[in-house]
């Protein structure tokens, strides 16, 4: 969980507080700074697929150290930024080892360690994306107005060596990982009259039902993003201030962080694969509640229902390919999905900028997200079924 949360600081709601400061102080236009975002995402998202997949053959300790220490040049970089060329550099470091790297390090240990409450573990573990929605906003505000935006970015950076490092060394060496790994998957066997077959990357590939599930799970990232990064156009065309903005963090955040803590009870109890299509009807919800109702309570809705669905996909998605690929590959599986969400991630800031300057209305534009959100949803339909994996 402490993985996860220092993960926070490379992403994009966490990110999009510093926006109006990297436009002004650097000149770029909105564009600009978008396309800069974009790129150094989709950088980011390339190199994780590969990256990523090296935690099934390093020692957690070491993929711990590496991807801290990236963190940390990430944020000292941009206490330094001064150049357009800077800060994409700054913001690829940032979004790789903090939204990649550091999450997927966290999540692919729970996973694999743990067989019959993997998704309560995978629930406490992601509980640090919560726990940063509802807390760092606040933080970055204060840091800013205190010392500016660029020397908090210097504190942030020296979190790194002076707290998560030495909290995460000594977590690790009270955890005989390996014997427990051996034990959890011993009493695993022992329940159940078949393990998933040990599918690698390339199997995962080849499945059809992949792909058709794929749309459902980009939805998430890539739409939360969009909306995030481009806050600035639909808030005061929904009559929203930012404060009040601000304030829905709280109730994205604890929506987020209920709705995963059930969710992995509800994994236990039935299977990844069962509750798969089912976590993208909250967010279908909300986005299509400001199409026909405005009032600030459409924010609270909207952020809440987001938090909802984005809360309940981690352990439902985590504990899916365990169940249809087994924990041998899982690295490289789960290095593979969080680079496609990644390059997702990418795509929205470019887009929603296009369509933001051709005029879209706002209405029109929550309309179209969740017409994806829907088709997305029934394509799952035709996915994963438990009848054809256990």
């Amino acid at each position: 969980m402490m993985t996860v949360f220092w993960g926070n600081f490379g992403q994009s709601f966490f990110i999009s507080w510093y926006g109006a400061s990297f436009q002004e102080d650097l000149g770029l236009s909105a564009t600009g700074y978008g396309s800069a975002y974009s790129i150094a995402t989709l950088a980011s998202g390339l190199l994780l697929m590969w990256i990523g997949a090296t935690i099934d053959k390093v020692s957690l300790r070491l993929f711990v150290t590496f991807s801290a220490t990236g963190l940390f040049i990430a944020a000292l970089c941009l206490w330094k930024v001064n150049t357009l060329g800077g800060l994409i550099v700054s913001l690829f470091l940032l979004r790789f080892f903090g939204q990649g790297l550091l999450p997927h390090t966290a999540v692919t240990c729970m996973t694999r360690e743990f067989a019959i409450h993997r998704g309560k573990a995978v629930s406490i573990a992601t509980s640090g994306v919560p726990l940063g929605e509802i807390l760092l906003p606040s933080l970055a505000v204060v840091l800013i107005t205190l010392f500016g935006w660029q020397n908090s970015w210097f504190l942030v950076g020296l979190s790194v060596p002076f707290l998560y490092l030495p909290l995460a060394h000594w977590l690790l060496s009270r955890n005989e990982q390996e014997k427990y790994a051996e034990a959890n998957i011993g009493s695993n066997v022992k329940k159940r009259k078949k393990l998933p077959s040990q599918g690698s990357r390339r199997t995962l590939l080849k499945d059809y039902r992949f792909w058709f599930v794929l749309p459902a799970i980009l939805a998430a990232p890539f739409i939360i993003t969009g909306l995030f990064i481009h806050q600035g156009f639909f808030l005061p065309h929904m009559g929203w201030s930012p404060m009040l903005f601000a304030n829905c963090f709280v109730l994205y955040g604890s929506a987020h962080w209920l709705s995963s803590m059930y969710a992995g009870v509800l994994v236990d109890r039935f299977s990844g694969i069962q509750l798969l299509k089912f976590f993208p009807l909250p967010m279908l919800a909300g986005l299509w509640i400001p199409v026909v109702r405005t009032g600030d309570w459409v924010a609270y809705a909207l952020m809440m229902l987001l938090g909802t669905s984005i809360g309940a996909s981690s352990p439902i998605i985590s504990a899916l390919w365990v169940e249809v690929y087994g924990t041998k590959h899982l690295g490289a599986i789960r290095a593979l999905i969080s680079s496609l969400a990644v390059i997702s991630t990418s795509a929205s800031p470019i887009l929603f900028g296009y369509l933001i300057d051709r005029g879209i209305a706002v209405q029109a534009f929550f309309l179209w997200l969740g017409v994806y959100v829907l088709v997305a949803a029934l394509l799952t339909l035709f996915s994963f079924s438990a009848r054809q994996v256990l």
